[in-house]
C-alpha cells in the first residue's frame, strides 16, 4: 500500500504526533511524507518526500497572531501550482493532519482522503466550544482541510469517531517526579514579556523554553532554555507544574503525567480557545493572557493539591490500527460540492 501522509508544520504538535505515528503506519505500507508550513522549532526525524511553505502562522511578541506576516507569506499563484502538481492520485491512502494544500489537491483531482488528528474532532458539535463562538474560527476548523472522512483526537471521547491523544513514548515510559521547578512554554510571547511576569515570583524557579536563546541563560529565578525536544521532555517529566498555550499535545502530556497545568490560549487561534473550554471543564485554570491576574491564578494553582488527570484507553499502536481499519476504501467520490470547480480554473 502507498500512503501519503500530509503533516502541518505550523507549530510543533503535528510534527510530534507524526514522529510517534510513523513507525506504526509504516507497517501497513510505504509512507511518503508531505511537510507543509515553516513556523516550527522541531524537525521531523524522517525522510520528507514533499515540502511546501504552506500556509504558516506567525505571532507577535505579546501572545497573538501576526496577521501582517501571515498574509505576507501567502502566495495564491504558488498555492494553485502546488495543488495541481501534488501527486495525490498516485496513492492508495491519503492521510491529512490539517494540511490545506493536500485537501485542495484531493478535491481538485477527486481523490478521497482522511482528515486525521486533533482538528478533525471539531467536525462534531459535541466537542466543547468557548461561550462565544467565532464564525470565522468555526469555518476554518471545518474547511481548512476538508476530507471525505474524519478521525479525530481529543482529551475525551466526545463523539464516536474521536480517539484519545497520541502521547510520546518518552512520556509514556517516564517515571514522573517533582524537582520543584515550573516548566514554561509560551511560544507566542517574547522572553521579555514572559520575564516581566515570572521574575517577581521569587519563591518559584522557572524553566522557560525560548526561541530567542541559543544556549541556556540564567536570569534570576528564570532559566531560559533553547527549544529542544529532549530538554523539554526532561523538564516536563520532572516539573511541579507547567504553563503553556492551549494547544493539544503538551496539555495532554502534562495531564497524563499528573502535573499542575495553567494554559493561556493564543489570541486569534480559535482552536486554542476551544481547547481551553474543554480543559476548563476538566478543572484546568485558563487565562486570556499574561496580565494582572496572572500572579493570583498561578498562586492558586500551585496551592491546589489535585491536578486534572488524563487516562488513556488506547495505545498509539491501537490508534493507528483503528485508523487503518476504518479508512475510506479507494473509490472515486463525487466532490464537486466539496470545492466548486471555479476555484481551480
Amino acid at each position: 500500500m502507498k500512503i501519503f501522509y500530509a503533516v502541518q508544520a505550523t507549530g510543533n504538535g503535528h510534527i510530534s504526533r507524526a514522529m510517534e505515528i510513523l513507525p506504526y503506519l509504516e507497517r501497513y505500507g510505504k509512507v511518503d511524507l508531505f511537510l507543509s508550513g515553516a513556523n516550527n522549532t522541531l524537525e521531523l526525524d524522517a525522510s520528507v518526500k514533499y515540502r511546501s511553505k504552506g500556509l504558516s502562522l506567525f505571532y507577535t511578541s505579546v501572545g497573538g497572531l501576526n496577521y501582517v506576516d501571515t498574509v505576507r507569506q501567502f502566495s495564491p499563484r504558488r498555492l494553485l501550482k502546488e495543488v495541481k502538481e501534488l501527486p495525490v492520485e498516485k496513492y492508495d491512502l491519503i492521510l491529512n493532519d490539517f494540511e490545506s494544500i493536500t485537501s485542495l489537491a484531493c478535491a481538485y483531482k477527486k481523490v478521497p482522503s482522511v482528515n486525521f488528528g486533533h482538528q478533525a474532532s471539531f467536525i462534531s458539535p459535541k466537542v466543547p466550544r468557548p461561550a462565544r463562538k467565532e464564525w470565522m474560527g468555526e469555518w476554518i476548523l471545518r474547511n481548512y482541510a476538508r476530507a471525505t472522512q474524519y478521525i479525530g483526537l481529543h482529551f475525551k471521547q466526545y463523539d464516536d469517531f474521536i480517539l484519545p491523544p497520541v502521547i510520546k513514548r518518552e512520556i509514556l515510559q517516564a517515571d514522573a517526579m517533582d524537582k520543584g521547578h515550573v516548566t514554561v512554554y509560551l511560544s507566542s510571547f517574547s522572553d521579555a514579556v514572559v520575564s516581566r511576569y515570572l521574575s517577581p515570583l521569587k519563591d518559584y524557579s522557572f524553566q522557560v523554553f525560548s526561541k530567542e536563546v541559543k544556549q541556556p541563560v540564567q536570569q534570576g529565578n528564570i532559566l531560559f532554555i533553547p527549544v529542544n525536544k529532549n530538554a523539554f521532555n526532561k523538564s516536563l517529566i520532572s516539573c511541579k507544574a507547567i504553563i503553556t498555550g492551549a494547544g493539544f499535545e503538551t496539555p495532554a502530556e502534562a495531564m497524563y503525567l499528573g502535573k499542575k497545568l495553567l494554559v493561556i490560549p493564543i489570541r486569534g487561534q480559535y482552536e486554542q480557545f476551544c481547547n481551553a473550554a474543554a480543559l476548563e471543564k476538566m478543572g484546568v485554570p485558563v487565562l486570556k493572557g499574561l496580565d494582572g491576574n496572572f500572579a493570583a491564578v498561578f498562586g492558586a494553582m500551585m496551592q491546589h493539591k489535585r491536578s486534572p488527570a488524563l487516562r488513556l484507553d488506547h495505545s498509539t499502536e491501537s490508534i493507528v490500527s483503528y485508523l487503518m481499519h476504518h479508512c475510506t476504501d479507494r473509490k472515486k467520490h463525487q466532490l464537486d460540492l466539496l470545492y466548486p470547480e471555479f476555484i481551480f480554473n
